[in-house]
Formats: C-alpha cells, structure tokens, sequence
C-alpha cells in the first residue's frame, strides 16, 4: 500500500466546553476519494482545514508528503486584492504549471477571466475560486461544499473533470448524488472522532444505522450491567474486602464510562404550519412571456398545478427560474398571457438568499421578529426556545448573533421561519444548501407528508428524484418544457443533459450569425490538457491493475485461506473487488478518450 499523501493523527480541538474534535485519524493516500460525512457543526470544515495547514490544533500532527501539493476550497474564497478573476487563478499556479489550463477552465466554468472578483454572485465566485484550485492539478483536493451556488449542468461538469483527475479527494457535500459518484471512501466524523470505510458515499446511510444500532445495544449491556453490579452493591457484599474493594472501583469505573458517553445528536423535528385545505386548482397559466429588453425569460409557457402537485424548477444560473415562479405565484405580471390562482391559497416561501437575516439580530430576534418570547407557528404562540430545539439548536444558542452562525445553521433558521407561516402552497427556492444528511431526510419525510403543493427549485439531483411529480426545464430562448416524473425521468424523456454555457458571451442571434457568414473561422476542438495525460497515463495504470489482480488472485487460489487467516482473505477480497472497479472505470475512460482521438483527428 502507498503511503497516505496526507496524514492527520490525534487531532484534538476544542471550543468552549465540549471536545469539538478529540482524537481525530485521517490518512488519504495518492487518488484516494473520501467523502467526509458529519451533522451540521461537527466539525468538518474546520478539520479540513487543519488538513490544509490553515488552523491549528490544540493537539495531534500533521503531515504532508514532502513535494506533494494540497489546494483548498473554502465555503467562502478570499479574492484579495486581484483585479480580474484570470488574476486570481493565475496566483494560485507554480512556476512549473501550465497557465493554458487557467482561462481553459475559466471559460468551462462559464466565466471570461476578466470580471472583477469583488463584484461576482455566488454562483461565479464558487466557479472561480473551482477554477483557482484546479488549474494546477494538484496531488490532493481538498473541498468543502464546492456544488453551492452551481447550476445542475457545471454539477455535472464538475463530477466529469474530478473523474478524470488523478488528484485525491475530501469531499464535503449535501448533495448525495454527487458524493455517490465520485466517492470511494468514506470518513464519518461523529461526536468528535472519525469512523471510516472503504466504500463510497453509496453504503454510508446502510452502515451509519448499523453502528449505531449496535452502540445502542453497547449502552443498553453496559445500563444492565450497572443495575445488576448495584444489585451486589447492595445486597452481595461479602467479608472479602479485597474482592469487594475491586469490584466496587469496577462499579466506579463503569458509571463513568456511562457518564462520559456522548450521545448521537437528536434529529430536526420539521413540520409545516398548514392553513386550511386549498381548492383542486393551485395554478393555471396559460401562454405567459416575459422579457427584459430584448432577452426573453419565459416565451409562451402553459401550465396547470393541482393540490398536492410537487413542481420542480431547474436550469442554469441566470435561466430565469425565479422569474418563472414569481410569474405563477403572482408575484410579477407577464407580458402577455394569463395566471389565475386557485381559491384559499396562502403561500409560504423560502428564499435562498440567506442575506434577508439581519447578521446583528440574536437567532431568537430573527424567529420573534424581536417581539418577545413567542413564535407564531400555524396561528398559535410557541416559546421560541422549544421551536428553536426543533430545529436541532440549543437553549444556548437563544443569544447567539445571526452573523456566526454556520451556513447549515442559517439554512436551519430560514426554514424554520418559513415553515411557521400557515400555508398550503410552499415555495422553496434551493432548500437543501448546506443542511447535514439527517435534516435533508427529513425535510424529505415533512414534503411527503405535506398536503399542500410545494414549488420547488432546486440543484440537488437526488432531492428532486425523491420529492416532485414533475419537472419544468429551460430549452432556450425562453422556452420551458414540463416533463413528468423526476429529473431522472425528464432525462430520459429529453434524450440529453441541459445545454451548459461554457463561456459569457454575445446574445444567441450574434452567435447564428457568426456561424452563418463564417463556417469555417470556428476553432476546430483539441484535446484538452487533462484528456492528452490521461490518454498517455491510462495503459500505464491499466497494466498496474492487471498486475495486482493477478497478485491477489494468486492469494486467493489457496484452498484453505479462508479456515487459515479470515482476515487475509476478506482483505484480499476487498482488493481485489476494488482493482477490477478501478481497471473497468480506467478502460472505459481510455476508450472514451482514444475514440474522441481518432474523431478530432478525421475532422
């Protein structure tokens, strides 16, 4: 086994009273993928950036493979003072890196490289701090959170270029079917310490209720045992002394491993404050256009939305998502057409902006409107401490300004405000941004559950697949299309992924006339930097595998392994599972890329 690129051993940190991480191990060896998995505030981004070397632990070491190197993506990317975005991911390169593969993935991320970093959304800034920690193709990638703010095509983009890397991964991320396909490991930091195995994101739900269901079982042996080790204390105690005096420092011992136990986090108690029933109708639009100036966001578009109906929105950035829903909710007039709503609606509405809380106000300010102790919810007054405990935040936490709180923690209080409002139509713009996997389940569990309509926009691909009924997507234009079932099913319906805009450019009527009047002045496609080295390195890497398998297959062709050394054969097992996984992804790229090969070089 190579050596890990990276090593955390016994890392210790503590804020306030409780251990935040105590113990921490964390090896990630060279192409290794980790997906690193935790409730909101355990502690994750903070142990990935101990890994980067930015915090300090209060104990514990680190190290790095010398010559190795490690580029991290914070939540939030500090621009400094460069003046353009092709600036700022030229700095991050070494002298020895290729300065193509800066504009290159700028221009894949939908950005020119001569915007103003200071002046970008959420969504451009993610893609260029991406851009920043790609362009060197560094030995170890270290991101937290890098889908917020992208739109559903660069997600998948971005799962593409990450696949095709030779970089080790530590992924932090809400979305699961991100983490499913590219994840090959998992690490479960819990209560201040990391369990890990060696499968991906795909086994982690199954095998996180299996521990816990046997920790259970732990407490419940360790609880009788201290009731029958009490029963003696009381009526055993013989003239032994010296056997009593053991066994009673036993007792001791096992009341305080009871007493030290730090039990799993609870879990959000979410549920819809719902007004009365609203009449079969929700929604009828019928041919509504919008436009501003000459850019058209949504050009004769006809729907009906019925009680109950799971709508959900999706498109890139910029597509015009929440200019559509504002249009079906009323919230904006159309051009031309006609919305009519139905009887008795009242809507309630997440929006995504986090920036609608004030950063000063206290989080119980931000749920009272700073009136009192008492919270609204479905038209009764509620002490704002016991709805706050529903939404997994401590007593303590009642004082606590807006502007410290984690993103997950915001996304728990925005919910929790929308959620208090009376409704039977629930408009949720990106609800799943930074909540932890626990609340997204339930999330989930409240929209089943729910008997109103929920609008839905959304980038999580899994999410929308569990949730809507059907789905709404952009085909240019101004044109939107409904397709029934998930995104899934509307993928298969379509017969091809959205369209991703790889570059800012001229209006689309520009680009046909371009084409039109100079067929032959288009750049003729090239193999990309990262395709050229993997076409060289992939036969390299194919004969390694076939080696190992070989190897380990010799292990196994002994009769009696399994009687002789169980855990040899499970290892090797495992291995070799693992290398037939890797031989089959690594041939199936080859073969992508030698056939896009012979394409490019016949045109």
């Amino acid at each position: 086994m190579a050596p890990p690129l990276i090593q955390l051993k016994d890392i210790r940190l503590t804020f306030g009273g409780t251990p935040l991480l105590s113990g921490v191990e964390l090896n990630v060896a060279p192409g290794e993928r980790v997906c690193l998995i935790g409730r909101n505030g355990s502690g994750k981004s903070t142990l990935l950036r101990i890994a980067a070397g930015l915090v300090e632990p209060d104990g514990g070491t680190r190290f790095v493979q010398p010559g190795a190197t490690v580029r991290y993506l914070p939540q939030e990317p500090d621009f400094g003072d460069h003046k353009t975005t092709l600036a700022y991911v030229e700095a991050g390169l070494a002298p020895g890196d290729d300065h193509h593969q800066a504009r290159y993935l700028l221009e894949q991320l939908g950005l020119t490289g001569e915007e103003s970093p200071h002046n970008l959304s959420g969504g451009e800034a993610r893609r260029a701090a991406l851009a920043c920690v790609l362009a060197p193709s560094p030995d170890i990638l270290l991101l937290d959170e890098p889908t917020n703010h992208l739109d559903l095509s660069t997600i998948e983009w971005l799962e593409q270029e990450l696949d095709s890397r030779r970089s080790a991964l530590v992924l932090i991320s809400h979305d699961r079917r991100f983490l499913t396909n590219l994840s090959r490991s998992t690490a479960w930091l819990d209560r201040g310490r990391i369990k890990q195995i060696d499968r991906g994101f795909a086994s982690f739900e199954s095998w996180r209720d299996e521990v816990l269901a046997e920790e259970e079982r732990d407490q419940h042996k360790l609880d009788r045992k201290i009731v029958d080790e009490e029963h003696w204390l009381r009526h055993g105690v013989s003239g032994r002394r010296k056997r009593n005096v053991k066994r009673l420092a036993n007792l001791h011992a096992l009341r305080d491993q009871r007493r030290n136990y730090r039990g799993t986090a609870g879990t959000a108690s979410l549920a819809a404050a719902e007004a009365e029933q609203s009449g079969k109708l929700v929604i009828e639009a019928k041919g509504i256009t919008k436009a501003y100036g000459e850019r058209k966001i949504v050009e004769n578009f006809s729907t009906r939305i019925q009680r109950g109906d799971r709508l959900g929105i999706i498109g890139p950035n910029g597509a015009g998502k929440t200019t559509l829903v504002n249009l079906l909710t009323g919230g904006a007039e159309p051009d031309s057409g006609t919305v009519r709503l139905g009887a008795n609606l009242e809507t309630a509405t997440l929006d995504q902006h986090r920036e609608s809380l004030d950063p000063k106000s206290t989080l119980a300010e931000a749920l009272t409107g700073g009136r009192g102790d008492q919270i609204m919810v479905g038209g009764k007054p509620k002490h704002v401490v016991g709805y706050m405990k529903d939404f997994l935040f401590a007593q303590e936490q009642r004082g606590t300004p807006v502007e410290v709180l984690s993103g997950g923690e915001r996304g728990r209080l925005m919910l929790a405000r929308a959620l208090a409002k009376p409704s039977n139509l629930l408009v949720l713009d990106e609800p799943t941004n930074d909540l932890d996997l626990e609340t997204l389940d339930v999330l989930e569990e409240m929209l089943g559950d729910y008997e109103g309509t929920v609008i839905l926009i959304s980038h999580d691909r899994d999410f929308l697949d569990r949730i809507v009924t059907s789905v709404i997507a952009p085909e240019g234009d101004g044109k939107w299309i409904e397709y029934a079932g998930g995104y899934s099913d509307m993928l298969s319906q379509r017969g091809a992924d959205l369209k991703r805009e790889t570059a800012k450019a001229q209006p689309a009527v520009e680009k046909k006339e371009e084409r039109a009047a100079a067929p032959s002045s288009a750049p003729k496609r090239k193999l990309s930097f990262n395709e050229k080295h993997a076409l060289e390195t992939l036969p390299k890497k194919m004969e390694a595998l076939h080696a190992d398998i070989a190897k380990l297959q010799r292990v196994l062709d002994d009769p009696n392994l399994y009687a002789k050394d169980r855990k040899k054969f499970d290892d090797a097992s495992a291995a070799i599972a693992k290398a037939h996984e890797e031989l089959s992804a690594a041939e199936e790229r080859w073969l992508e890329l030698e056939m896009l090969r012979e394409e490019i070089e016949q045109a």
